[in-house]
C-alpha cells in the first residue's frame, strides 16, 4: 500500500508542477497580448494622427482635384 500512496503523492505533485508551469505561461502571454494590444492602439492614433495633419497640410488645389464635384455643372 505505501507504494501507491507514494505513486499518488508523485501524480499530484507533478500535476501541480505542470499546473503551475502552465499558469506562468498563461500570464506570460496575457501580458503579451495587453503590451500588443497597446502597440496596435498607439500606432493606430499615430497614423489617424499623421492622416489628419496631412489632409490639413493640402493645398486648394488637392482638396479640389479630391473632390467628386464637377465644377462644369455649375457653370
Amino acid at each position: 500500500m505505501g507504494k501507491k500512496k507514494q505513486e499518488a503523492r508523485d501524480k499530484q505533485q507533478l500535476k501541480d508542477a505542470l499546473a503551475d508551469d502552465l499558469k506562468q505561461k498563461l500570464q506570460q502571454m496575457k501580458t503579451e497580448l495587453k503590451e500588443d494590444e497597446k502597440r496596435k492602439e498607439r500606432e493606430k492614433e499615430r497614423l489617424i494622427k499623421q492622416r489628419k495633419e496631412k489632409e490639413k497640410n493640402k493645398s486648394f488645389e488637392e482638396l479640389l482635384n479630391e473632390s467628386g464635384l464637377d465644377w462644369r455643372q455649375y457653370k
